[in-house]
């Protein structure tokens, strides 16, 4: 079959199409003939070998982490799915990847595609939405009547977790740019900056919560706008020893993560804020309720581009510029 693969880590990967053999199934994986492939900014930090110590690949490795498409084959174990079922799942973090013909995809991490959505829709789901559901359903606890500030409105994570987080009836606070104020302000947003014309922490204040989905110092800067007893949730760093600890890290890199948050640690203590970093993962029940949510059409999928199949490469590149509104999807 057809897979998309990086060769190496660093600056020349070497990503492109190459021919590999049809994934051999576990007695717990379902066989998944991929119809679309949605992409992530983690597809493409990926190959630079930034999460090489804490993600295990064989190179080499086959890009992608979400997927949408048929069941057609099954493992003697599995007892949710059949053959023919349309199901969508986030493999990130399983040693595999999505953007090729076929792929093994664990029963626990798979659910049923929403019948509302096609494959391109269902395939833009699976990471932005596990990951918003664990930062604010788990970690964040965020319940109604609390504000988040979740930056980005307008990027793949920020589209749907804005959704979410209104579900779950909260006030959101987001930036954007000007063309895509009323964007985010048609997604659920409460309060909308502008970050071309203001710097969102002179203009927010009394947060419960903020999502950190911004590289830079804009984590530090929110710490501002939160009261006492808050949470930061950090989807991009810096990583901390509790992550350290999950993944069952040796001792060094334990330390070396502790020494990356101490400084966001330490400012956040003198506010009374919590920060953690949370690393998503596959959630086949989580996927479940999400769906639900798909169907009833309290969150729609926001889809910026479709790339065909044989222009997958060139999909990563147009992610990368990091101008998309919404997510990047790549259609078998």
């Amino acid at each position: 079959m057809k897979a998309l693969t990086f060769k190496r880590y660093g600056k020349s990967p070497e990503i492109g199409f190459v021919d590999v053999p049809r994934p051999t199934l576990k007695a717990d994986e379902l066989l998944v003939q991929v119809h679309a492939a949605g992409l992530n900014p983690i597809d493409n930090m990926i190959p630079t070998g930034m999460f090489k110590p804490v993600l295990q690949f064989q190179l080499p490795a086959t890009l992608g982490s979400d997927l949408a498409g048929v069941v057609t084959e099954v493992g003697s174990n599995v007892t949710r799915f059949k053959p023919g079922d349309a199901v969508f799942a986030s493999i990130f973090d399983l040693g595999t990847g999505s953007i090729a013909e076929f792929a093994a995809v664990p029963e626990r991490a798979a659910a049923l595609k929403p019948v509302n959505l096609d494959f391109v829709q269902a395939a833009s789901i699976p990471m932005v939405g596990l990951t918003s559901w664990q930062a604010l359903k788990e970690r964040a606890n965020l319940q109604a009547g609390q504000k988040v500030f979740i930056p980005a409105g307008a990027g793949g994570i920020g589209t749907f977790a804005i959704q979410l987080a209104k579900h779950l009836g909260a006030k959101v606070g987001t930036t954007t740019s000007t063309g895509n104020v009323e964007l985010v302000r048609g997604l659920g947003a409460d309060e909308v900056v502008d970050y071309k014309k203001q710097e969102f922490e002179n203009v927010l204040r009394g947060y419960d919560a903020v999502l950190g989905t911004v590289r830079g110092d804009a984590i530090e800067k929110s710490i501002s706008i939160l009261k006492p007893g808050s949470k930061i949730v950090s989807l991009i760093g810096p990583l901390d020893a509790a992550f350290a600890h999950a993944k069952r890290l040796n001792f060094f890199l334990t330390f070396v993560f502790g020494l990356m948050s101490r400084k966001i640690m330490r400012l956040a203590k003198k506010r009374n804020v919590t920060y953690s970093f949370l690393f998503v993962h596959p959630d086949g029940a989580q996927l479940t309720e999400i769906g639900k949510l798909l169907e009833a059409q309290r969150i729609k999928p926001v889809i910026d581009k479709v790339f065909p199949f044989e222009e997958a490469k060139g999909a990563l590149e147009y992610l990368a510029q990091g101008r998309s509104k919404g997510k990047v999807v790549v259609k078998m």
